[in-house]
């Protein structure tokens, strides 16, 4: 064993005691961010290359500070993203939202759907969705002034349109003609901010995580703005919490103009995700 594998062992003992959730790969990271190779290459770093720098990483990590802050990136899908304080880092669960959305939109009859993400925080959907169906044209949505900063940096040169605005209000002018509205919006009540894990409730922006009492107070704005903005037939595709399953269908109901509001699990069969189709008639 090379001296940065020793190291990275030692990484991880001290990341697990500091109660980070993935001790092992976490550690590997930071070693891999910090010596400029993959984190299959860490036995090939000699051990006159060992950058001390790797234990300031660390002490950071151990402080429960997001791992993505530290290398400054996050991958979401087949994406690289800037991210850092101040912006909603995406998680994994995410990804499988945006892949049910991308089979919906390629089940569409329509040759260049027209999408909008609302709290798009670095813009992941956004870009995912840009990037996986070529010919939509997507709009990205964010109020926070830092978040749509990095927004800005990540959609730089891409297909997305970025909007600084508020999803309640945004794009009146697309109002009827959209295809498909997504949204990984603020869904946590303020009630459960003490049982919320350090990396989210001390880095992530408080707009990007609570939303009243229930947690659903943003989710009912989007309702109100998806209805808006969709096409007759278009629909809606919007996360919330595992623990909100069954309740955020009936939030998109028959007598708002929806139809087939239902729910869907994430790779870990938990309740994940809420769909509705505007109702045609």
């Amino acid at each position: 064993m090379n001296l940065l594998l020793a190291e990275v062992a030692q990484a991880t003992q001290r990341l697990a005691d500091a109660g980070v959730p993935s001790p092992r790969f976490d550690a590997e990271e930071l070693a891999a961010f910090v010596h400029g190779v993959k984190r299959g290459e860490l036995h090939q770093v000699a051990d006159a290359d060992f950058d001390a720098r790797y234990w300031e990483a660390v002490a950071r990590r151990e402080a429960r500070e997001p791992l993505q802050h530290i290398t400054g990136r996050a991958f979401f899908r087949y994406l690289e993203l800037q991210v850092g304080p101040g912006v909603f880092v995406p998680r994994p669960e995410t990804e499988s939202v945006v892949g049910w959305a991308i089979d919906a939109v390629r089940a569409m009859d329509v040759v260049e759907p027209l999408i909008v993400d609302l709290c798009t925080g670095s813009g992941a959907i956004a870009l995912a969705l840009a990037q996986e169906v070529p010919r939509s044209r997507v709009h990205a949505v964010e109020l926070d002034e830092t978040a749509h900063g990095w927004a800005a940096k990540n959609t730089e040169g891409s297909r997305v349109t970025l909007h600084h605005g508020d999803a309640l209000t945004a794009l009146p002018e697309l109002d009827g003609q959209v295809d498909l509205v997504i949204s990984n919006p603020p869904y946590i009540p303020l009630t459960e901010w003490e049982y919320v894990a350090p990396e989210a409730r001390d880095h992530d922006p408080q707009l990007a995580l609570f939303s009243g009492e229930d947690g659903l107070d943003a989710i009912r704005g989007i309702e109100r703005t998806a209805h808006r903005l969709l096409r007759p037939g278009g629909v809606v595709v919007i996360e919330h919490a595992d623990t909100q399953g069954g309740q955020v269908p009936w939030i998109f109901t028959e007598e708002k103009g929806w139809a087939d509001a239902a729910d869907h699990p994430d790779l870990n069969k938990r309740p994940r995700f809420a769909t509705a189709r505007r109702a045609t008639a």
